[in-house]
């Protein structure tokens, strides 16, 4: 098993960030690895509620997961469990955790995607957070 880690520093308070890492409608602003669109943006931010994600990458593939909220501390912290629908590359259940800390320009979020399957699962995961995180950022950019 292995894991990602990425850190970002997003230009907007760490309530406002929370609500757009765990609501349908904040979701569909930054999922996926790049200007794709966000097909199905589903989620019940509670403990035990669950969340349901389709987006379509630009070269066309589409991609699901699906999963449970297992911690949600507002506005420090969400853990969910994640499952590949269909399209991912990971046959098994993973997690993801996202923290947020309030810093000086808005809130740094430190972002770690858990039990991957192997390396080649490891390095997709990166490649994919990696532009959805951009994403976020841009969004929130775009406000400042």
């Amino acid at each position: 098993m292995t894991s990602v880690t990425l850190v970002r520093r997003i230009k907007a308070s760490p309530d406002i960030v929370f609500e757009a890492v765990t609501s349908a409608e904040g979701i569909a602003h930054w999922w996926g690895p790049d200007a794709g669109p966000v097909l199905l943006s589903e989620s019940e931010p509670r403990v035990g509620g669950s969340y349901r994600l389709r987006f379509r990458t630009l070269p066309g593939a589409e991609h699901e997961c699906t999963g449970k909220f297992l911690v949600i501390d507002p506005p420090k912290r969400v853990v969910i469990s994640w499952h590949w629908t269909f399209g991912g590359d990971d046959p098994g259940e993973s997690q993801v955790e996202i923290i947020l800390r309030p810093i000086e320009v808005g809130t740094e979020l430190t972002f770690t995607h858990s039990r991957l399957y192997n390396e080649a699962s490891q390095l997709s995961h990166e490649w994919g957070w990696t532009g959805a995180l951009r994403k976020l950022q841009e969004y929130f950019a775009r406000d400042a």
